[in-house]
């Protein structure tokens, strides 16, 4: 099996660096990153700048963009073969519920399933961050089953991993999205030059986190796989908005 690796947090982090390493040991990957942290840059794609590529090593290349930028180009001519699957991660934090909105790591898999490919997004969820090797692993044992079974190309999983050794984990379940209250104020600071400036506030608290939710595995220490799809439409609203269309 082949797989391209890719993540928001840049080819430096520790995330990326251990979901390299354990998937290194069942397949063949090659790993396109960002080469700085870019995280919550969503599904951007950089159009008026041309991307630059830079080796890091055997197999390893960063470049000067965005996730989606990393996948897309990997996948559209500047790998020589294409991989069987895209798996993005570890992110250093949790995708849950409305955070897929803005995940530059959950970008990263969708871009890979909009070129056609089955995607995954690994992401590590607690404030420490001290145990990427259970996340590696369960990546692992997710990749080994799609070995085994697979599923449609347009499957993305979004896998959240609580931040506990392996043996601690009490299983693998799936979920469906939660939602958080909305977010924190702003925080209002000032530069050294004495201007205002402003810190984008922390996600809110899970508020729809119960059963069934990612949110709600997670507190069990369990594994949040959530299946994504991509089409946006409001498909149980299309009959109410034509009738208002079409009223007095």
């Amino acid at each position: 099996m082949k797989i391209l690796v890719s993540n928001d947090d840049g080819y430096l982090a520790t995330g990326i660096r251990t979901l390299a390493g354990a998937l290194e040991a069942i397949a063949d990957i090659v790993v396109v990153a960002p080469d700085r942290n870019r995280s919550a840059a969503s599904n951007s794609l950089t159009l008026n700048d041309p991307l630059r590529v830079s080796r890091n090593g055997e197999r390893r290349f960063r470049v000067n963009g965005t996730p989606s930028d990393c996948v897309h180009l990997a996948l559209t001519g500047f790998l020589d073969e294409e991989p069987d699957l895209v798996v993005s991660g570890i992110n250093h934090g949790a995708n849950l519920g409305d955070d897929v909105i803005y995940s530059g790591t959950v970008a990263a898999a969708m871009e890979g399933r909009f070129l056609g490919f089955p995607s995954i997004a690994v992401s590590l969820v607690g404030r420490e961050f001290r145990h990427f090797d259970t996340a590696g692993q369960v990546a692992v044992e997710l990749v080994q089953r799609l070995g085994e079974r697979k599923l449609p190309s347009d499957f993305i999983l979004n896998v959240n991993v609580p931040d506990v050794p392996y043996a601690e984990l009490t299983g693998m379940e799936v979920t469906r999205l939660g939602f958080r209250h909305k977010s924190e104020p702003v925080v209002e600071s000032v530069d050294p030059h004495g201007r205002t400036i402003y810190w984008v506030g922390p996600a809110g608290p899970g508020q729809d986190a119960g059963k069934g939710t990612d949110f709600e595995a997670l507190a069990r220490n369990a594994v949040a796989i959530t299946p994504l799809k991509i089409d946006l439409t409001r498909h149980e609203a299309l009959d109410e908005l034509s009738e208002w269309l079409q009223g007095d």
